[in-house]
């Protein structure tokens, strides 16, 4: 008897999403938040950004700060100083770059969350709640991607 591929389907991409999460390992698991936030931010409205880049930027610790003012730097707008302040009255100025300056911003805090003892599957719930459905879907064939690259064994 010869078998058939089956296609895994889920009625909801957010579903196909936890699916995974839960069956990947640690190192996976951490890449798909990162996925997931990311994904986040290219859904914020354009008008929201700043104030989004502020709350994130509140909640870095110093090493994060100290690291995003060097991404700054890279980004030649100005002498980087690792404060709260600058980063915060440098974000206008960044043009383009502004989501990812929030996208770093935002993956530091998810990882400091994380880190305090937020779980994975809460910080992932809290960012799937604001996702389109497409962009759910999107995230749910990266999630697929995670998975594989995770079971073909990966060092998790």
């Amino acid at each position: 008897m010869s078998r058939v591929p089956m296609p895994i389907c889920f009625i909801d991409p957010a579903d196909a999403i936890r699916a995974v999460a839960d069956s990947i390992g640690r190192e996976a698991r951490r890449q798909l938040l990162g996925e997931a936030v990311r994904a986040w931010v290219d859904e914020i409205p354009e008008d929201e950004l700043a104030a989004h880049y502020s709350r994130a930027v509140a909640e870095l610790d110093e090493h994060d700060i100290s690291m995003l003012a060097a991404w700054h730097a890279s980004m030649d707008v100005g002498y980087p100083v690792p404060s709260r302040a600058f980063l915060i009255g440098a974000f206008g100025s960044l043009g383009q770059h502004r989501r990812e300056a929030l996208k770093l911003a935002a993956g530091f805090r998810g990882e400091e969350a994380v880190d305090r003892g937020v779980t994975e599957e809460r910080a992932l719930e809290t960012v799937l709640a604001w996702l389109s459905p497409v962009r759910q879907v999107a995230l749910a064939e990266e999630a697929m991607e995670l998975y594989v690259w995770d079971r073909a064994g990966s060092d998790n």
